[in-house]
C-alpha cells in the first residue's frame, strides 16, 4: 500500500510518500527472508536517491512485523498525461525526452540495477522546474511480491515485474536485463512519435519486431536508434542505457535530421564515401590530362559507376525502412546505369519479393545469375532469392533445384538448407525436410523458424515426443509465439496425454494472443481431460465470444462440460443450439437425452435416444440408455429388447449385460405378483 504523508517534524510539513510492505506470513523464517530482501533493496534505493532526478529515500524501518519506505514526493504529473492517444511529439521533442530519461537510467544502470518498469506512468514531470523524475522501481515490487510468496520452504527466485507493451520478451519470462529497460525507453519513443500506445502497434509475424515506421515520417538516424533499442533479441539491443545515450547524443550533436535531404547530400555526409568520391575525381582528372579520348571514356565510366553505387546505397537505406517502392526505383536506376551490377539486381529481386511481385522478382534474380559474377556470395543470394520466389509461385520442383544450387555453392548456408526444408515439407517429404532442418540447426541453432518447422515435420510423421522437444526449443527462442505454444499444447493433449502441461502451454498461447479462439477451445478440452470442467466452461465461453458465428463443435464441448458439472438445464440449452445447426448430430442427441434423463424428463429423453438410433442404428450407447429410460417407466420387455440391441452391436458391453439381467428379474417379479388366471 502507498500513502501520501507529511513530516510533522519539519516546519514546512514536508510531503512524502510512505510505502507499506506487508508479508503475507509472519512466521520467523518468512520474516527473516522478508527482512533480508527489504534491507538489501532499501539500501539500493537509498543509493539511487542520490541522483537529482530520482526520489530520495528518507527512511526505512520495520514496525509490528511490517516494513516501511519513506520517499520524497515529486509534485507533478506523469508523462502518460502528455502521451495521449493521437498526440504526437516532434522528432526534436522525442530526442530531448529520450535523452533525459536515458541520462537518469544511465546512473541506475551504473549501479547495476534494472528498473524493470519504465513506462510513462512511472516518469513524473516536476511542476516547479519541468524536469523528469523516474519513480516506482521494480525492485520494490519484487520485494513486495517475494514477501507475499515467501512461505516456509519456498522463495520466489524469478518474479515477473513490468507493464505489458513496455516489457520485452526476456523480461516477461522472468529474465530481465539492463537492455530490457532500454527496450522500454524505446517503446516510449515510438509512442511519442506515433501517438499510439504499444497495444496499438503490430509485430512482424516472422521476426516479432515492432512495426511502426509506416505510421510516421522520421529521420533514418533516429529510426535506426529506436529499432536497435527495440530489437526482439536482447543481444542485438544497446546493452545498457549508457550505450543508447551515446547513440542519442551523437545524433543530437550531429545537428542533422538527414534522411529527407537529397540523396547526394546524404552520401556527402559519409566520410568513407567522401574519400572514395575525391579519389575517383582525382583519378578522372589524371585520365583527362594523359589519356585523351580514352581518358574521357574512362572518366564517363567511373562517374557512372559512382552514381550507380550511390543509387544502390540509397536503395538499401529505403529498403531497411520498408519503403520498397522508392527503393525499387533507385535499384532500377542503378542497373540502368550499370547493367551488370549484380548486387543491385539481387536487391531489386528482394524488394519485388516484399512487394509480392513475384514474376518480376524472379526475372531480377535470373538476370543476376545470367551475369555470372565472380562473387560466390552474390550467386548464393541469387539462388536463395530465386528459390523463395518460386516457392511463392508454387513452382516447388524448380524452387527445390534453386536451393540445391545454393547448397552446392555454400554448404554452410543455413538459409539455403532452411529453404530446402520448407519446400520438402510442402511436398510432404517430411523425413527429407527433417534432415534439411537438422542441417540448418547444425549451422544456426538459434533459428526459431527451423525449430518450429522441424517440430511440424515430426508432428506430421507421428514422432510426437520429438515434435514436442522441437516446439519447446522454438518457444524458448521466441516465447511470445502463440502458435508454437498452441501446437505444443496439442502435442501434450492429443498424443502424450499430459493434460496439465497442455493447459500450461495453452495459457501461454492466450497470454500472447488473447484472441486466439482455437487455443481457448483446446485449453477447455485439456481442462475437461484434467477433470476440471468448471475451468473448462470459462475457457469454452471465452472461445465462443471470439467466434463470429456459432461453432457446433465448440458448443458441443461446452454442453458436455456443463453436463459434467451437473448443470443439466444449461447443458440442454447448449445442446439445442448445436442441434439447430446440426439436426443429424446423433452424439449430441444422445447427450441431450442423458441430460433429460437426469432431470427425470423420461418421455423427452426416449425421443432423443430414438432419434440418435434412427441416424446411427449401431450406436449401442443410445440403445443402452433407451433401455434405462424404459426401466424407469417399468416397460421391462421393451427395456430387455433395447439392451439386447446394445449387446448386438457391442457384445462385451458389461453395463448392458447387467442391466438386461436386472430387467429380466423385474419382469419375473411382475409376473409373480399377477394373480393366476383360471
Amino acid at each position: 500500500m502507498t500513502f501520501l504523508a507529511e513530516d510533522e517534524h519539519l516546519p514546512s510539513n514536508h510531503p512524502c510518500v510512505v510505502k507499506q510492505l506487508k508479508p503475507q506470513a509472519t512466521d520467523p523464517k518468512t520474516l527473516e527472508i522478508s527482512r533480508r530482501l527489504f534491507d538489501t533493496e532499501a539500501k539500493v534505493l537509498h543509493k539511487l536517491g542520490t541522483h537529482p532526478q530520482i526520489p530520495q529515500l528518507f527512511a526505512f524501518f520495520e514496525e509490528n512485523k511490517e516494513f516501511y519506505l519513506v520517499q520524497e514526493y515529486i509534485h507533478g504529473h506523469p508523462l502518460s498525461e502528455e502521451l495521449k492517444l493521437g498526440q504526437r511529439f516532434s522528432e526534436e521533442e522525442t530526442i530531448s525526452l529520450l535523452t533525459e530519461v536515458l541520462e537518469i537510467l544511465e546512473f541506475v544502470h551504473q549501479q547495476n540495477v534494472i528498473h524493470r518498469d519504465v513506462n510513462p506512468r512511472n516518469i513524473i514531470r516536476k511542476e516547479t522546474n519541468g524536469k523528469l523524475f523516474l519513480i516506482d522501481f521494480g525492485a520494490v515490487k519484487e520485494v513486495t511480491t517475494q514477501m507475499i510468496m515467501a512461505t516456509p520452504g519456498q522463495t520466489a527466485l524469478s518474479v515477473i515485474i513490468g507493464t505489458p507493451g513496455y516489457m520485452p520478451s526476456e523480461q516477461a519470462n522472468g529474465h530481465p536485463k539492463l537492455s530490457s529497460d532500454v527496450y522500454s525507453v524505446g517503446m516510449i519513443g515510438i509512442q511519442s512519435l506515433t501517438g499510439l500506445p504499444p497495444e496499438n502497434l503490430s509485430k512482424d509475424s516472422e521476426t516479432a519486431e515492432i512495426i511502426w515506421q509506416h505510421k510516421v515520417s522520421v529521420s533514418r538516424e533516429l529510426a535506426e536508434i529506436l529499432n536497435t533499442m527495440l530489437r526482439y533479441d536482447f543481444r542485438e539491443r544497446y546493452s545498457s542505457a549508457g550505450e543508447a545515450l551515446t547513440a542519442m547524443r551523437r545524433l543530437s550533436n550531429s545537428g542533422g535530421f538527414l534522411s529527407f535531404a537529397k540523396p547526394e547530400t546524404l552520401l556527402g555526409k559519409q566520410p568513407k564515401k567522401r574519400k572514395l568520391v575525391f579519389w575517383l575525381k582525382g583519378l578522372v582528372f589524371l585520365l583527362l590530362l594523359v589519356g585523351g579520348g580514352g581518358g574521357l571514356y574512362a572518366a564517363k565510366f567511373l562517374f557512372a559507376s559512382q552514381t550507380a553505387i550511390e543509387y544502390y546505397q540509397e536503395g538499401i537505406t529505403l529498403a531497411e525502412l520498408s519503403r520498397y517502392e522508392e527503393a525499387l526505383k533507385l535499384y532500377k536506376k542503378a542497373t540502368n546505369i550499370q547493367q551488370d551490377y549484380v548486387e543491385a539486381w539481387n536487391q531489386q529481386g528482394g524488394v519485388l519479393y516484399e512487394l509480392e511481385r513475384y514474376e518480376a522478382a524472379l526475372s531480377a534474380y535470373d538476370r543476376s545469375i545470367q551475369i555470372n559474377p565472380d562473387s560466390p556470395e552474390q550467386m548464393l543470394k541469387s539462388w536463395i532469392g530465386r528459390g523463395l520466389v518460386l516457392n511463392k509461385l508454387e513452382r516447388f520442383d524448380e524452387a527445390l533445384t534453386s536451393f540445391d544450387r545454393a547448397v552446392k555453392i555454400e554448404p554452410k548456408s543455413h538459409q539455403a538448407w532452411q529453404g530446402q526444408g520448407d519446400i520438402l515439407f510442402h511436398l510432404q517429404r517430411y523425413e527429407e525436410a527433417i534432415e534439411a532442418y537438422r542441417k540448418t540447426l547444425k549451422i544456426k541453432d538459434d533459428s526459431y523458424d527451423a525449430w518450429y518447422n522441424l517440430a511440424q515435420s515430426y508432428h506430421q510423421i507421428g514422432e510426437y515426443k520429438e515434435a514436442g522437444k522441437a516446439y519447446e526449443k522454438a518457444v524458448e527462442l521466441k516465447p511470445d509465439q502463440a502458435i508454437a505454444w498452441y501446437n505444443l499444447g496439442n502435442i501434450f493433449l492429443e498424443h502424450l496425454e499430459k493434460y496439465e502441461d497442455a493447459v500450461e502451454a495453452y495459457d501461454k498461447a492466450v497470454r500472447f494472443d488473447p484472441d486466439y479462439a482455437a487455443a481457448w477451445y483446446s485449453r477447455g478440452n485439456a481442462l475437461v481431460k484434467w477433470e476440471k470442467p468448471e475451468a473448462a466452461v470459462d475457457s469454452y465461453e471465452k472461445a465462443l465470444s471470439l467466434k463470429s458465428s456459432e461453432d457446433p463443435e465448440l458448443l458441443s464441448s461446452l454442453g458436455w462440460a456443463l453436463h459434467e458439472l451437473r448443470r443439466y438445464s444449461e447443458a440442454i440449452e447448449i445442446y439445442d443450439r448445436v442441434l439447430y445447426l446440426q439436426p443429424q448430430n446423433y452424439q449430441v442427441l444422445y447427450n441431450r437425452g442423458n441430460a433429460l434423463y437426469q432431470l427425470e424428463r423420461y418421455s423427452e429423453a426416449i425421443v432423443d435416444y430414438e432419434r440418435a438410433i434412427a441416424i446411427k442404428q449401431d450406436h449401442y450407447e443410445s440403445w443402452y440408455s433407451r433401455g434405462n429410460v424404459l426401466m424407469k417407466l417399468q416397460r421391462y420387455e421393451q427395456a430387455i429388447e433395447s439392451y439386447e440391441k446394445a449387446l448386438l452391436y457391442e457384445p462385451d458391453y458389461d453395463a448392458a449385460k447387467d442391466a438386461k439381467k436386472d430387467a429380466e428379474k423385474e419382469l419375473e417379479r411382475l409376473f409373480d405378483r399377477q394373480p393366476d388366471s383360471e
